[in-house]
């Protein structure tokens, strides 16, 4: 008989911001709790793979999660789409609920992106899962491209994509899904132009995502970034602005990316402000080789059973 080791919740918790989840502590079909109120601790960022290693999104004899397409009505009557991936227990864990990441492609692209080919979003979730590396999470991958934009909408009036997100994508999602349904389990990422969707809906709605993720992405031009700053200042200055952050709001770009010098730009705001962040520049550029890395590396840090 297979002796199981206990753990306290002390341990658990130091395990966790270590990035080591035993098997042991997850459990069949049980994930973490949900997570809890309150910025956490400080963790340690894992490092980036290497730019030619593609083991980390390779697909492996582990448990793999499920993609699908999901159909469902737009607020104008018109049907939408959006890829989801659940869990690998998702089907047979039937009581357990989880966390949420809003993943946004880039422009050009669509809902599908960041499961095709070897893009391989779920994958690397599959992979980090299985190794006790990130938590389980649901990934909701919507298509923007139709709503995106570079220019930032003014304060209070929400921009297309935060509309659909409000209220339609988050909806729909905590209805048909086993979500924790609160902001300390919604995180937004992005990768260029899905960067912007994650400044201009998740920055002002802060009280519906606690965890901020931008991919190769910042404003183009000037009257953009001062408008930027103009529309977020009182938030940007605000002292309790970092305590709705439970993770550092994170930013990464290539040394050759096309986005780099408009990634600085917008970190240099954050900067100034004193707002916690992360910032990675790694080598390559505009390029799928770094935005599987940056979704390898965050999805670590992401959802931690932590709190105030």
């Amino acid at each position: 008989m297979t002796r199981r080791r206990a753990y306290s919740f002390a341990a658990i918790a130091c395990m966790l911001l270590a990035g080591v989840i035993p098997a042991q502590v997850r459990g069949p079909g049980r994930g973490l709790p949900a997570p809890k109120k309150g910025v956490c601790p400080l963790p340690v960022l894992p490092a980036l793979p290497e730019y030619s290693d593609a083991s980390f999104y390779a697909r492996k004899d582990v448990p793999h999660g499920k993609v699908e397409a999901v159909v469902y009505p737009g607020s104008d009557g018109a049907e939408k789409r959006m890829q989801i991936y659940t869990p690998p227990d998702y089907d047979t864990a039937t009581t357990a609920r989880y966390p949420v990441l809003y993943l946004n492609h880039g422009g050009g692209d669509d809902d599908t992106a960041w499961t095709k080919g070897d893009h391989a979003a779920n994958l690397i979730l599959d992979n980090l899962i299985a190794a006790g590396k990130a938590r389980k999470m649901i990934v909701v991958m919507p298509a923007t491209g139709k709503c995106a934009s570079a220019t930032p909408s003014a304060p209070g009036k929400d921009d297309l994509c935060t509309r659909n997100y409000l209220g339609e994508i988050i909806p729909y999602v905590d209805r048909h899904y086993r979500t924790v349904a609160s902001r300390e389990a919604r995180a937004l990422a992005g990768l260029s132009m899905g960067g912007f969707v994650v400044l201009h809906t998740g920055l002002p709605h802060l009280d519906t995502f606690s965890e901020l993720y931008v991919y190769s992405s910042g404003h183009i031009n000037e009257a953009d970034l001062k408008t930027f700053e103009e529309n977020y200042r009182a938030l940007l200055k605000d002292p309790g602005t970092n305590d709705l952050f439970r993770i550092p709001y994170y930013m990464a770009a290539g040394e050759t990316d096309i986005a780099l010098r408009n990634s600085q730009r917008v970190m240099a705001l954050f900067n100034a402000n004193g707002i916690r962040n992360f910032w990675v520049l790694s080598t390559g550029g505009h390029e799928w080789n770094n935005w599987r890395r940056y979704l390898y590396q965050t999805a670590q840090i992401m959802f931690p059973d932590c709190g105030a």
